[in-house]
């Protein structure tokens, strides 16, 4: 943003010239002006400062506006999650050394990990949730989202991906919603490998001709498998699960970058936070992030307005996310739970969190809470999550 902001006043100033003023040698003020000759100064030089001008202008618009179409292009990479693709074995593990490691003492899956992901993407937090609610220990790989060249490897360029160790090589996962339905089955029934979940789940077609997520695909499990459900729960908590699950991916989640990045100056502070909580100072140079920073504020300040439009959300798009957190609260007090699984968090309340996560640093997060009800659920989440509650209930 700093860049468009002085690129701008570069601009002004470029129209008014007739006023400006520089110092000789002397410090002897001297006027020039665009209109004819500049003062004090040969037709030589002259020239060749209208050409520095000219230039300096050009480049940079030219830079910035090639950089707004490479962050417009990869959109979905910071803001949406993606569709399925036919996933391959890999045999080795891509050459890529992990940002952080997340372990948890509790953890008895044996699963081995690796998330590459943006720490402040929406889709990236739902599978984040999921992992910590329950426990289990993961490697993180923060993405560059300009030049994403963390996963220069993997055909499927968004994130999140889910790099899972299986016998023979290492299986990427792809897609949030169908990462946590995969990891969900595998938590229910071990008797199922990872792999054989991942071959079963894109055999039957994961989204529908809009790109959607079928969400029909959570309860075929169980039919899969003798027909049994998990403790304590029956069809239509299955079934209510999903439809809210599916609420987030459709709904709620659209209302959040037209609200982070509703000005240019929330935009850029957005991303500064993105910066300080991804820790983007350890992961990339100083030239990287000061692109991702100024260039992505820029282009997402743009892009939240199409957003705002094709979402149809109201014109004042804080209200639209007060709306859609007050319709889930809503329905939550109707059950008289503390959350929408009841007294214990269930797919849709991680998925929920997750993304309400994602901004928490933002303006609009602070809005939320000081302008609904929002705080006393996140805050009972935060504690399930940070407790690993989900661990319990898993088998030793």
């Amino acid at each position: 943003m700093a860049a468009i902001r002085n690129l701008a006043r570069f601009t002004e100033r470029a129209k008014f010239l007739n006023k400006c003023y520089f110092t000789n040698q002397n410090g002897t003020l001297r006027s020039f002006s665009t209109n004819g000759a500049i003062i004090g100064l040969s037709r030589e030089t002259q020239a060749l400062v209208k050409f520095g001008l000219i230039s300096t202008v050009t480049g940079v618009a030219l830079g910035a506006g090639y950089a707004y179409y490479r962050i417009s292009e990869t959109r979905k990479n910071i803001a949406l999650d993606g569709t399925e693709l036919d996933t391959v074995l890999l045999e080795h593990k891509p050459p890529v050394t992990p940002s952080r490691k997340i372990m948890y003492s509790v953890d008895t899956t044996d699963l081995k990990l690796t998330l590459f992901q943006y720490q402040t993407c929406p889709f990236c937090c739902k599978v984040r949730a999921f992992l910590d609610y329950y426990g289990i220990s993961y490697d993180i790989v923060e993405v560059d989202p300009v030049l994403r060249k963390e996963i220069g490897w993997s055909s499927y360029k968004k994130v999140p991906i889910l790099l899972t160790q299986v016998e023979g090589g290492y299986r990427p996962l792809n897609d949030s919603s169908m990462i946590v339905s995969l990891l969900a089955s595998y938590l229910y029934d071990k008797s199922q490998t990872i792999e054989e979940f991942a071959d079963y789940y894109p055999s039957v077609g994961m989204h529908d001709e809009n790109g959607k997520f079928k969400y029909e695909i959570i309860n075929k499990y169980f039919l899969m498998f003798n027909n049994k459900l998990p403790k304590n729960r029956t069809m239509n908590d299955i079934v209510e699960e999903r439809k809210w699950r599916k609420w987030v991916d459709d709904v709620f989640v659209h209302t959040l970058s037209p609200n982070v990045y509703r000005t240019l100056d929330e935009s850029y502070k957005t991303f500064k936070w993105f910066s300080t909580v991804g820790k983007w100072e350890e992961y990339f140079p100083t030239w990287e992030r000061m692109l991702i920073v100024n260039v992505g504020a820029t282009a997402m300040w743009l892009i939240g307005k199409r957003l705002k439009k094709r979402h149809r959300l109201k014109n004042d798009v804080r209200q639209s996310l007060y709306d859609e957190a007050n319709y889930w609260l809503r329905n939550i007090k109707a059950r008289g739970t503390t959350f929408m699984g009841g007294n214990k968090p269930d797919l849709s309340d991680l998925a929920v969190y997750g993304i309400l996560k994602s901004i928490e640093g933002c303006d609009a997060f602070q809005d939320l809470q000081t302008n609904t009800n929002i705080g006393v659920w996140y805050n009972a989440m935060k504690e399930q999550v940070d407790a690993h509650s989900g661990s319990t209930s898993l088998s030793r």
